[in-house]
């Protein structure tokens, strides 16, 4: 089995699934309890991931074996710095090396826009994501935004 990361439209059937899976376990792990499909359907209304496309983003789909498997989104902000969102691998694909390709080719596509740094933040309990970010180079930086979620603030020069 192996690994294809390309980039897809938010709204195909496979990123669509795989969106909601990303935040039926973000919502999950920060409540302590399964998330709703009510809660579901709401945290992803309006979610913002429509700008995941160019020329605002980028949005890609990894596949093991061919099948849907994870998914990483690039928000630019600017012409020099970019954002990170939506990494996710199903967990049953964990521990496949989806998670650094996944990275590889959202740092790709943030180099060929122009991008020379990647920032991110995230949460405590997604030890997995602090980890992959970590071993691909993100270090910790000053808070750059005031998110509800926001944790831990990380960056990479391109």
């Amino acid at each position: 089995m192996t690994w294809t990361v390309t980039p897809e439209h938010v709204a195909t059937p496979d990123a669509t699934l795989l969106r909601r899976d990303y935040y039926d376990e973000v919502a999950s792990r920060y409540w302590g309890r399964p998330a709703t499909t009510a809660e579901i359907d709401e945290g992803l209304h309006d979610d913002g991931a429509d700008r995941l496309a160019p020329p605002t983003g980028q949005f890609l789909v990894g596949r093991y074996g061919g099948e849907p498997a994870g998914c990483a989104g690039l928000l630019l902000v600017d012409g020099a710095t970019a954002e990170l969102t939506r990494v996710f691998v199903r967990p049953r694909f964990r521990g496949t090396g989806g998670g650094g390709l996944l990275l590889a080719g959202i740092e790709d596509s943030a180099r060929a826009s122009g991008v020379r740094r990647i920032r991110l933040d995230t949460r405590d309990d997604l030890v997995e994501a602090r980890g992959l970010y970590a071993k691909r180079g993100y270090r910790a930086v000053p808070a750059f935004n005031q998110g509800p979620y926001a944790e831990h603030w990380l960056a990479k020069e391109l």
